[in-house]
């Protein structure tokens, strides 16, 4: 199997629907999607790009994990993602580039671990967590900004970004805490400023 289109009336995409396909190089998810579940496209070693339409609300646990060849995921226009799920994108190596939905609140533990050739993503306003290890082994990010209603830094969040040289926080950000490990090994990084309110240091 290396393309496939879904029919219109589907709405969501069960777990483990498409897990192992590794000659799967591109799939059409149609509008009326509301979900991609646990583990739905596992290991799809050979997608290489994805548009997730606007009505998809939560992307699952490890749907596109260690998806090698994936190098471009697009949101459609007015999308309604709120969560993205743990290890959703981990392993995905070739991935450059993600401007995650501005209705995402969470980011789940090791979401971008290991996408080491991840040089920017954008993080939006309405974000209030970063899960454990989100995007440790980024190896190839250079910069992030925090935003400001982020309240936590999972431990391990930035592990191992050994190109970051920039972390900005918004303006009155409100984190009180930041993981262990949370920015263990970024050797590139020569400065920066912790938030006024923030108590705890892992």
């Amino acid at each position: 199997l290396t393309s496939i289109t879904i029919p219109a009336g589907v709405t969501s995409i069960g777990a483990g629907a498409f897990r192992g396909c590794s000659n799967l190089a591109s799939i059409t998810i149609p509008a009326g999607v509301t979900s991609i579940g646990d583990r739905a496209f596992d290991d799809c070693s050979s997608l290489t790009s994805i548009t997730i339409p606007a009505g998809v609300i939560s992307i699952g646990d490890w749907a596109f994990d260690v998806c090698r060849s994936l190098t471009s995921v697009t949101f459609s226009e007015n999308s309604q993602l709120t969560s993205i799920g743990d290890d959703a994108f981990s392993g995905c190596r070739s991935l450059t580039s993600i401007a995650i939905p501005a209705g995402v609140t969470s980011i789940g533990n090791y979401a971008f671990n290991g996408c080491s050739s991840l040089t920017s993503i954008t993080i939006p306003a309405g974000v209030t967590s970063i899960g454990d290890s989100a995007f440790s082994g980024c190896s190839s990010l250079t910069s992030i900004t925090i935003p400001s209603g982020v309240t936590s830094l999972g431990d391990s969040a930035f592990r191992s970004c050994s190109s970051l040289t920039s972390v900005t926080f918004g303006e009155n950000s409100q984190l009180t805490s930041i993981g262990e490990y949370a920015f263990y090994d970024c050797s590139s990084l020569t400065s920066i400023t912790i938030p006024d309110g923030v108590t705890n240091i892992g």
